[in-house]
């Protein structure tokens, strides 16, 4: 009888749900298109392309109908298994594409309990070697190791090798930065290309000589000027096996502050030009000079098809600890993977640098004497005193013991008889004599060793793959039961100290103006790729030849190269000289001027209703941006968007999330009496706020306007503005602390004379309240009522009065931070609006906002801070904002690695302040039982939690020395820099919510979802006014999926294919997608999410709107791979953490 009754309320149920979208589907046919007279602004109509407007629209909406109808069929389904088993809870299980464009208040969020499995399980259980434990373990105590200052003595018995002989890889490289002390221009000119002159000469001389090289940039560039016999030579060096491309990316990238989106670019665009021009396929990994090292590159490297992959800077204590065990070679599995599919066979180099001297074995003095660039008469010595020799006949039995017995005792630190020695430094082999030198010395101590059958050893030039395949089959050999003789090891290398407490912290927020333009132009160039690949197939469909002729694609190219030359690890660290500083700005510069026209056309394609009037328009963009950046070192500036009343003016927003989003846009116009107009001519809710000239002046010329656009995933929509006596706008309210601001015509300013009460705002979630100071120090949660200490604060650190200083690499304080004092009480401007509110203060060295957004989704429960930051003034100072809290975190933190994975961390008080500084690429956290305090931020910086319940992130720094790793300056080229952050506290629920030491994290859904809200802003485009014409007829909106993707898949990039001749595209894209994994103990309140979660799993068919999906087949990461079986595939199944690329042909 029970069952039969719940039956007869979803049968009604589903009725009316189908009634009323039919409803809806006819009022909405009725009001997207607004008829009226044509001046008063509306979207002008011809007669077929409105009809085919509707049948198109009619179409969608029956798509939208009929995934509620699939909604409810699944939930009766679920209903009826529930009622089955006696169960008493209704699941909602939303199948594929069920993410509906409803509003807030009408949607909720439908997880799958089986989506929050994976986060609950734990990460991996036991690896042999887990990087929390072996902190736990090192004594750091840095005694005096002898010969080898950071280790211990090697001893071994000459019997050792009677059954084995010893395998020695002596490997020759040259290390080229793409800038550092040289721009990478002047670097090319003056070094690298003599490095390959010289390459091809000198390997053609002896089949038996080697040579490895990694960067794909400078590679290109000796590429496109040389001649057909140059090019034959090197594939045929490349063909058999003397040069071995090593990674293959654009760049050796930092594993620091780099975000996964760029790495990823970078690495394809250097394999995707590796396959074009020559052929190959790099199997290994090399990454021999970044500053610390994250397991997100190995995982990338995986997915690439790598199973290999070397490092080499690695905290020396860490070193001597996986010394003394034996486990430099290990397998690199993620701290989330349950099973082993991360496992990547990796070695750590066990010394100091990647020079010769510290590659031979554990005695520099004697490595140095075996470079023979160092030989007497040339321009380099050996700091030990003692210079190389010739090898001749009769000094080589005596010279090549004594290598040999260098080559041993390196041999001792690992577990097989195989050991690599590279051979080589930065920028070597650029003279003709050294390639002379180096091969000739060895090859005859080679020649002698392999004769000497008492020496036992195997020794040669080889690649590192050479190395790696022997050592494969040294652990074959060795395997016992099947088990492998290599631990696995999960964790991270962060943070870096190359000797005593020299920890590489500082890097992590260096030269940060560049640190966020990294982030705006990676922003800007996944909008750009994603909307190039629609409007390109648009423009194949309808042959728009203005579109397809245009060099947007050379553009996109060059874009994708000066992002990727950025992620190299002089680069986006900060650790350049400043004229090398300046050309990576001016490229990235460059660059955003280009994706903004690219962005501006391929919208404006998309957008319009017939296509052909593409043809017809000048080369001028059609749509322009609503910011300005000057040049490359100034703030980005809101255009002002100039109205009248005869005119509308249209805004075309671009939402590049993949799921719909109700997001706030504000963008700057001439006039307070403003209209803004959906798509449907109905008017908009909209805040005006004064523009301002300075602290206390608002501008008489220019007012922002804010209004919350609903738009669908990766959607564009468009508005109308218009200046009108009947403007339904909200003024925003202004109230002044601490100072008196000037009156206003059209604002209501009150100036706060001695007033006593408190600073609020307020909105339907939460209370935050201020200090007289516009510091936030209190968050009420309007949900149970609680009260929260939640502070901002500004603190200083100096530098240290030893030797030693902070400089572009090293954190070296004097101490913990000093409170930022400020004498008189800072001028403070608090605005009330509609839309949102906000509190600013004015400090000497920064203007700190505060922003609260009065709306019910995603923006509207988490604190929007920015800061703009100026410390031009003053000499080794470094500023910092510090959060602090009453979370009982002890001395756990969470901090994200490359925005892909959370990372867990200590802070050990026995460790100086500086190595307890992590880097931050999108977030950190502190967390007890009860609560979560999330900072999510729009910019790499680093970041530490030194005393529980708080966050401390370093903003900016400004350093007056050189700090001795070779940039021979300082830091001292501060700009004026904005930061972005958004604060998030959520409350924990769920069984046993201790905070226990798991050895992996997860944010939560709503965590996930506002860190992309942050990184992934809207564009708000301005038709121009000279194309305002009713001529031109524009689509009210066009979704470019066909509903959400589910809320935990995020489309990463969707990168048009170049074409296998020419320089120009393919009719095929590479659609990266990943699978963000979420913690699910947080209380699902409604969040205004608007998509739901299908445990990975889409419908191939269901994922694009008017564009059909001809092919897609799995690939490996960067596309050098595809399965043995790949075929066209029609659902997407992805594992959680999964980042999978497929090659996607639309129509």
């Amino acid at each position: 009888m029970k069952l039969s009754r719940q039956f007869t309320v979803f049968g009604s149920a589903i009725f009316c749900v189908v009634i009323f979208s039919l409803y809806l589907m006819l009022d909405r046919g009725h009001l997207d298109y607004p008829r009226g007279p044509r001046q008063e602004g509306s979207f002008p109509q011809g007669q077929l392309s409105m009809l085919q407007e509707k049948i198109d629209h009619l179409e969608r909406l029956l798509a939208e109908n009929n995934e509620i109808i699939s909604n409810i069929r699944d939930s009766v389904i679920n209903l009826s298994e529930s009622v089955e088993d006696g169960s008493k809870s209704l699941q909602g299980n939303f199948s594929q594409g069920a993410g509906l464009r409803l509003r807030p208040s009408q949607s909720s969020l439908q997880v799958d309990p089986k989506d929050c499995l994976f986060a609950s399980q734990g990460g991996n259980q036991h690896p042999d070697v887990q990087m929390l434990d072996v902190y736990n373990l090192i004594p750091f105590d840095n005694p005096d190791g002898g010969v080898w200052k950071q280790g211990f003595d090697i001893k071994y018995e000459a019997d050792e090798w009677d059954t084995e002989p010893l395998q020695v890889f002596v490997v020759p490289h040259s290390h080229n930065d793409p800038g550092w002390l040289k721009t990478f221009n002047d670097y090319f000119r003056d070094k690298t290309q003599y490095i390959f002159n010289n390459m091809v000469l000198k390997l053609k001389e002896d089949s038996s000589r080697k040579f490895l090289w990694s960067e794909i940039s400078y590679l290109s560039k000796w590429w496109d000027m040389i001649d057909i016999p140059k090019k034959e030579a090197v594939k045929s060096l490349l063909q058999n096996g003397q040069l071995e491309i090593v990674t293959g990316g654009w760049v050796m990238p930092d594993e620091a502050t780099a975000h996964y989106f760029a790495i990823i670019d970078q690495l394809i665009e250097g394999h995707q030009w590796l396959e074009k021009n020559l052929g190959i396929k790099p199997r290994s990994g090399w990454a021999i000079d970044p500053f610390g090292h994250s397991p997100t590159m190995a995982y990338l490297l995986k997915r690439a098809g790598f199973s290999h992959m070397l490092i080499q800077r690695v905290h020396y204590a860490v070193k001597k600890h996986f010394a003394l065990h034996k486990t430099l070679e290990f397998y690199w599995r993620q701290n989330w993977d349950l099973g082993s599919v991360t496992d990547i066979l990796c070695h750590m180099m066990p010394f100091y640098s990647y020079d010769i001297p510290h590659t031979c074995g554990p005695d520099p003095k004697i490595c140095c004497q075996f470079d023979f660039k160092r030989l007497p008469g040339g321009r380099f010595g050996c700091p030990w005193g003692i210079l190389p020799e010739a090898i001749s006949p009769g000094n080589v039995h005596s010279r090549a013991q004594m290598l040999l017995d260098q080559y041993r005792k390196k041999s001792k630190l690992f577990r097989t008889n195989v050991v690599l020695a590279p051979l080589g430094d930065d920028f070597r082999y650029s003279d003709y004599t050294e390639w002379d030198l180096q091969f000739r010395n060895y090859e005859q101590l080679f020649n002698y060793m392999n004769s000497q059958p008492q020496f036992k050893v195997k020794i040669q030039f080889g690649t590192l793959s050479d190395f790696f395949d022997a050592l494969d089959k040294a652990e074959a050999n060795k395997r016992k039961n099947g088990q492998s003789v290599f631990p696995v090891l999960s964790g991270d290398f962060f943070t870096y100290a190359d000797r005593d407490d020299h920890y590489w912290s500082g890097y992590f927020t260096s030269r940060p103006f560049y640190k966020r333009m990294d982030r705006i132009l990676e922003s800007n160039i996944r909008a750009a790729e994603i909307l190039y690949y629609f409007a390109l197939r648009k423009a194949q469909k309808y042959k728009i030849n203005k579109f397809l002729l245009s060099p947007h694609y050379s553009a996109l190219t060059e874009a994708r190269r000066n992002l990727g030359l950025f992620q190299h690890h002089d680069a986006i660290t900060g650790t350049a000289k400043d004229w090398v500083v300046v050309d990576y700005g001016t490229r990235l510069f460059n660059s955003l001027i280009a994706l903004e026209k690219i962005i501006g056309d391929s919208a404006f394609l998309l957008i319009l209703k017939d296509k052909h009037i593409y043809e017809s328009y000048s080369s001028d963009s059609f749509l322009e941006m609503d910011m300005k950046q000057k040049s490359q070192d100034s703030l980005p500036q809101k255009i002002i968007i100039q109205l009248n009343k005869k005119e509308p003016r249209y805004l075309v927003v671009y939402n590049p999330l993949e799921q719909a989003r109700n997001s706030v846009v504000s963008v700057c116009v001439s006039s307070h009496m403003v209209q803004v107009l959906s798509d449907s001519g109905k008017p908009v809710e909209v805040q005006v706020s004064a523009v301002w000239d300075n602290a206390r002046t608002a501008s008489g010329e220019a007012y922002e306007i804010s209004f919350v656009a609903h738009m669908p995933p990766l959607g564009l929509k468009v508005y109308k503005i218009l200046e009108s006596d009947t403007s339904n706008s909200h003024l925003a309210d202004y109230f002044m602390y601490n100072d008196k601001a000037g009156r206003s015509e059209n604002f209501n300013i009150k100036n706060m004379v001695n007033a006593k009460e408190a600073i609020t705002l307020e909105n339907a979630f939460t209370v935050l309240r201020f200090d007289q100071s516009g510091l936030m120090e209190e968050m009420i949660t309007k949900e149970d009522g609680k009260h929260h200490n939640v502070k901002v604060q500004f603190s200083w650190y100096g530098t240290t009065g030893r030797r030693d200083k902070s400089g572009a690499y090293l954190f070296l304080p004097d101490g913990t931070a000093q409170p930022y004092v400020y004498k008189t009480l800072p001028f403070v401007r608090v605005t009330h609006g509609r839309i949102y509110s906000e509190v600013t203060c004015f400090f000497d060295h920064v203007t700190h906002k505060v922003r609260l957004y009065n709306i019910q989704g995603i923006e509207g429960q988490s604190v929007e801070i920015s800061n703009i930051v100026d410390i031009r003034n003053l000499h080794n100072r470094e500023i910092a904002m510090k959060i602090s809290s009453e979370i009982n975190n002890q001395n756990r933190f969470y901090t994200d690695l490359n925005g892909y994975q959370i990372q867990p961390r200590i802070t050990m008080r026995k460790l100086p302040l500086q190595a307890n500084v992590y880097p931050m690429t999108t977030m950190a956290y502190i967390q007890d039982a009860e609560h979560r305090l999330t900072l999510l931020s729009a910019q790499s910086l680093g970041v530490s939690s030194l005393t529980s319940g708080c966050m401390e992130v370093i903003m900016d720094r400004r350093l007056m020395q050189d700090d001795n790793r070779g940039l021979g300056q300082g830091v001292h080229d501060n700009k004026i820099t904005a930061n972005l952050f958004r604060i998030l506290l959520e409350k924990r629920s769920g069984p046993e919510m201790k905070e226990e030491m798991s050895s992996v994290g997860y944010p939560s859904l709503l965590s996930h979802i506002t860190s992309s809200f942050l990184n992934h802003p809207v564009f708000p485009m301005t038709v121009k006014a000279k194309f305002s014409s009713p001529t031109i007829e524009l689509l009210s909106e066009f979704p470019l999926l066909l509903s959400s993707l589910p809320c935990d898949i995020h489309l990463v990039n969707l990168r048009t294919i170049q074409s296998k001749v020419g320089f120009g595209y393919s009719d095929e894209a590479a659609l990266i997608l990943h699978r963000k994994v979420f913690d699910c103990r947080f209380p699902s309140r409604d969040m205004g999410l608007l998509c739901s979660t299908t445990q990975g799993k889409m419908l191939v068919q269901k994922i694009f709107n008017k564009f059909t999906v001809e092919n897609l087949t799995p690939s490996s990461l960067s596309l050098m791979h595809s399965p043995p079986d790949a075929q066209n595939i029609s659902e997407i199944n992805l594992s959680p953490m999964e980042i999978s690329t497929f090659r996607i042909r639309l129509r």
